[in-house]
């Protein structure tokens, strides 16, 4: 949450989905379009200037790459609060309050060809109950992806995604713990080295959200999975590239890819719960390849 303060401006900048947008700017111009004002946000897409304002109306503008800019106005006072155009302000200070950003481009997908997943700025993560009261958080750090973007948003259910992670990279930050994961009683990443997946097809359920359908290789079995898939925006990099980012999520049962081991401790409770919850942070970048940074 955005600081508050006595003076200046407060405002919070947010995706439709509520992901923060750390690169937006805030900039704010009296009547005569004179600037007084510019702040841009933190990595938790907060901004906070303790600027004083001086009373009087105010334009405020929200912009951030690919996303389409925002305005509003603010009134500002000596004192009490007063309303316009959903900023809040008196004092001497604006508080702007959450700035939702709309995507350019609406929903359409991303730029059509193939795209390569960046492992340097996504991220493979899974979570396990433990004892019934607490989550293992775990992540794999080797792993490579593409996907292929159908043509035309028509064809967007053409669109395919394939990826294969080392199982010996599974990281919790136990050793002891990370070594019996690699064992045979879960990943027996000596004879299954490899998990993989590959997309079957996609159901369109909302205008930048699918289920991705596919079939997940691991621990010598293969199952379908389907993928809870966001598509979060498209957007330049400082490398000349384009880049982008969605999130997706699953549910697997451990049972399903035979891996049965588990120790009950008292009142019967298992150590780890049956159930893992996959999340997936993924970036990818136009082009069969990734770039030499």
């Amino acid at each position: 949450m955005a600081p508050t303060g006595r003076t200046g401006l407060t405002a919070r900048i947010r995706t439709r989905d509520g992901w923060a947008v750390s690169h937006a700017v805030v900039t704010v111009t009296d009547m005569t379009g004179t600037q007084v004002l510019r702040a841009e946000a933190d990595a938790e897409g907060d901004v906070h200037d303790p600027t004083p304002l001086a009373p009087g109306a105010y334009t405020v503008i929200v912009t951030a790459v690919g996303y389409t800019p925002m305005a509003s106005t603010a009134l500002v006072t000596d004192g009490g609060t007063s309303r316009s155009s959903e900023a809040e302000s008196g004092g001497g200070r604006a508080e702007i309050g959450t700035v939702t950003l709309a995507r350019l481009g609406g929903t359409e997908l991303p730029p059509p060809g193939p795209w390569t997943v960046d492992p340097a700025h996504s991220t493979v993560a899974a979570v396990a109950q433990h004892l019934g009261i607490s989550s293992v958080h775990g992540r794999f750090t080797d792993f490579t992806a593409s996907i292929e973007i159908a043509p035309t948003p028509d064809e967007g259910t053409k669109s395919r995604v394939a990826a294969v992670i080392r199982a010996a990279s599974i990281d919790t930050g136990n050793t002891v713990r990370d070594q019996h994961l690699r064992s045979a009683d879960f990943l027996d990443v000596e004879r299954h080295p490899e998990i993989t997946y590959v997309s079957t097809g996609l159901t369109p359920v909302g205008p930048d959200r699918w289920t991705v359908h596919g079939e997940l290789g691991m621990h010598g079995v293969v199952r379908p999975v389907d993928l809870d898939l966001a598509y979060l925006g498209t957007g330049a990099d400082p490398w000349g590239g384009t880049r982008a980012a969605f999130r997706a999520t699953a549910e697997l049962r451990r049972e399903d890819f035979a891996m049965n081991y588990n120790q009950v401790v008292q009142a019967g409770i298992a150590a780890i719960g049956t159930t893992l919850k996959v999340e997936l942070d993924v970036q990818a970048v136009r082009g069969e390849a990734l770039p030499q940074t």
